[in-house]
């Protein structure tokens, strides 16, 4: 399943590609990436008095590249910190070109990730995020970092801008897709999306494609909520994987984006769920 696969895929497929990327301003001195590239992540910056703040950087050395270009068209200042929201590698690719010098922000789960993965050579994690959030100020502007749990990883981070009411999710949100789910929590992403809903958020930058609103954000969470109910009925009732798979009924969700190479589908989400549930099932049996 994908928590095997997709960190290959991830760092494999269209790994060449050249693509271009949007950048949109959406706050004072707060900036969306939008990456044209499916297998390369979103990235958000915040230019500070002496230095700015990066949360991811793409999947390698040359879409890394593509974002320091972006940045310098709008400052000349070193990146002084970078947030990775979580390990796989279209995320923190870029991390030495983008700011050789940084600080660089995480989770110990991602953190320990990494130092399992032979391609991250020359990257460190300086500092973790654990319980407590970690604030920061980037300038006059404050930067909220924090673990909501497990979700779409056992290690993910979410970075709120406070002063500019936006905030970037990392993978625990795309915009008008179905996400690729790792070994995570779904139930506990469902309440991670909620604790976002809860703030007085205006503009989202998912993992990947559009900056969003709050409706995306609702629309995805309900989606997950509503496979959810289906597939915890259906394993109560001791259907099988298969059976599962093809019994969702995602009609309602048929606007999103479905991405079979990424194991990115409503049959991929629902066999995913399942496996958290057999699982969860096996740990209170011991």
């Amino acid at each position: 399943m994908l928590r095997t696969l997709l960190p290959t895929i991830a760092f494999v497929l269209l790994a060449s590609t050249i693509a271009s990327a949007s950048v949109e301003k959406i706050a004072p001195d707060l900036y969306a990436y939008v990456s044209k590239n499916d297998s390369s992540a979103n990235a958000t910056f915040l230019v500070g008095e002496t230095g700015i703040l990066v949360v991811d950087t793409g999947l390698n050395a040359t879409e890394g590249s593509k974002l320091l270009d972006e940045i310098r068209t709008i400052s000349p200042l070193p990146v002084r910190w970078i947030v990775n929201t979580h390990y796989h590698p279209d995320h923190r690719g870029g991390n030495a070109v983008v700011g050789p010098d940084a600080v660089v922000i995480s989770t110990t789960f991602t953190r320990e990730q990494v130092l399992r993965d032979k391609r991250s050579h020359g990257y460190a994690v300086n500092a973790t995020v654990g319980k407590q959030p970690l604030t920061l100020f980037v300038g006059a502007h404050e930067v909220r970092i924090y673990d909501p749990g497990p979700a779409h990883t056992r290690g993910d981070l979410v970075v709120y801008f406070p002063d500019q009411r936006a905030i970037a999710t990392g993978d625990l949100f795309l915009t008008n897709s179905c996400p690729a789910m790792d070994d995570g929590d779904m139930e506990n992403w469902i309440a991670a999306l909620d604790h976002i809903l809860a703030l007085p958020v205006e503009h989202v930058v998912p993992g990947h494609f559009e900056v969003a609103t709050r409706d995306e954000v609702r629309l995805f969470r309900n989606y997950l909520a509503d496979l959810g109910d289906q597939v915890r009925s259906m394993y109560k009732q001791g259907l099988s994987l298969d059976e599962v798979k093809r019994g969702v009924d995602m009609q309602k969700y048929k606007g999103l984006h479905q991405f079979p190479q990424y194991e990115a589908t409503f049959a991929d989400n629902a066999a995913a769920y399942f496996e958290q549930l057999q699982a969860h099932k096996h740990s209170t049996l011991r």
